[in-house]
C-alpha cells in the first residue's frame, strides 16, 4: 500500500509499504479521507518523532476485514476512528477515554501507524459508526469538531458571551458549535483575513484582527465593558492566555484548547478579584464524536467549508511545505480511497 512515512532529515516521504493484516483482535480499514491536524504539524516540527512513523488520526473509512475474535463489526461498515482507546483503565470505564492511562493504543499520535496511508489497523473499541447520510469528508472532520465540543463541555457553560482566540480549524469549528448551542455574541480574534471571513460565515457576530486592532479595547467595546462569560484559547500562543484572563467577565471561564509547551506566569490577583476560572481541555470522548456525527446527520453541522485544500496522498509532502507549514491552508483533506 501507499503511505506517507516520516524519515528523519527528510520529513514526509510517500512510499510503498506492505498492507497490514489484522491480528485476531484488530480491524483493517480502507481509508476514504484523512484530515491533516494541527497536532500533526506540531509533531513534525518537534523533530523528535520515531523513524518510520505514519501520522494521521482524523480518519473516515470502510471496514474491509475483521480479526477472528472481533465481534459486532461488519465488513463494509462506514466508520470514523477515535484515535485513543484501551477500554479497561479508569478513564475509559467512566467514559473519559481522552484520559486513557492503561494500555493506551493510539493511531497516528501514539504506538500505531496512522491514517496517512491507504489502509490502517485499529481496535474495534476505536470505531464509531457513520450515519448513512454523512459523507466521508464531513465524517473525517467529526473528530476535530469533537475536540471543540469537548472544550465547550469542559467549560461547563451553555450560552452567554464568548470570545474565541485563534481562527484555525479548531477555532472555526468551535464557532459552528457555539452558534448551534446558542451562545451570543460570538467574537473571534484572528490575524488572517480569510479565516476571519470564514468565522463570520460560520456565525461569529464580530471578528477582530489582533495585529491592527487593540483587542482588549475592541472586546470591551463589543461587550459594553463587561468582559466575556467564556473565552476559548485556540491559538497556541502563550501570551494570549494572560490577555484572555484580563478580558474575562467577573466569574468568567477561560478554557485552553490549544497545546502550549512553554511555562506561563499568571497573576493570581487577576483570578482572585474577578473569580476567573481557568481550565484546559484535552482531546474528546466517544460520546462527543457520536454527537457531532448526529448533528451532521441532522443537517445542523457541516464543516466542509473549512477544507481549503483537497489533495491526494502523493501530494502531501509538497503541500505540507508550501501550504501547511507556511500557515496558508485552513484545513487540508486527503482524498485517499473511495469516498462515501
Amino acid at each position: 500500500m501507499k503511505a506517507a512515512v516520516y524519515h528523519r532529515g527528510k520529513g514526509l516521504v510517500v512510499e510503498e509499504i506492505p498492507t497490514p493484516e489484522p491480528a485476531p483482535d484488530q480491524v483493517l480499514l480502507k481509508i476514504a479521507n484523512t484530515g491533516f491536524c494541527g497536532s500533526d504539524h506540531s509533531l513534525l516540527e518537534t523533530d523528535g518523532l520515531p523513524e518510520g512513523i505514519i501520522l494521521g488520526h482524523e480518519v473516515s473509512g470502510v471496514v474491509i476485514k475483521a480479526g477472528s475474535r472481533v465481534k459486532d463489526v461488519q465488513e463494509g461498515a462506514k466508520v470514523i476512528v477515535r484515535p485513543t482507546f484501551c477500554g479497561i483503565c479508569p478513564g475509559c470505564r467512566i467514559g473519559r477515554t481522552q484520559l486513557c492511562s492503561s494500555n493506551r493504543r493510539s493511531i497516528g499520535i501514539g504506538d500505531l501507524p496512522g491514517g496517512f496511508a491507504e489502509y490502517v489497523l485499529v481496535y474495534p473499541g476505536m470505531l464509531i459508526p457513520v450515519p448513512d447520510n454523512v459523507d466521508s469528508k464531513n465524517a473525517a472532520l467529526a473528530e476535530m469538531c469533537a475536540v471543540s465540543l469537548h472544550g465547550i463541555d469542559i467549560s461547563g457553560r451553555r450560552g452567554g458571551s464568548v470570545l474565541v482566540i485563534g481562527g484555525g480549524a479548531i477555532g472555526l469549528s468551535m464557532v459552528k458549535l457555539l452558534r448551534l448551542l446558542g451562545y451570543e455574541p460570538i467574537v473571534v480574534s484572528e490575524p488572517v483575513a480569510e479565516k476571519r471571513a470564514l468565522a463570520k460565515e460560520f456565525g461569529a457576530e464580530y471578528t477582530i484582527d489582533p495585529i491592527s486592532e487593540n483587542i482588549q479595547q475592541r472586546c470591551f467595546e463589543i461587550n459594553s465593558g463587561n468582559g466575556f462569560d467564556t473565552i476559548f484559547e485556540c491559538s497556541g500562543r502563550p501570551e494570549t492566555l494572560l490577555s484572555a484572563m484580563d478580558m474575562s467577565a467577573p466569574g468568567g471561564m477561560v478554557c485552553m484548547i490549544s497545546v502550549v509547551y512553554r511555562t506561563i506566569e499568571i497573576n493570581p490577583a487577576t483570578m482572585m478579584f474577578k473569580e476567573v476560572q481557568l481550565t484546559a481541555s484535552y482531546g474528546n470522548t466517544h460520546a462527543e464524536n457520536a454527537e457531532c456525527l448526529r448533528w451532521m446527520s441532522e443537517g445542523k453541522l457541516d464543516v466542509r467549508p473549512l477544507i481549503s485544500d483537497e489533495i491526494t496522498l502523493s501530494q502531501l509532502p509538497s503541500v505540507y511545505r508550501s501550504r501547511i507549514h507556511t500557515g496558508k491552508a485552513v484545513k487540508v483533506m486527503l482524498e485517499i480511497g473511495d469516498p462515501f
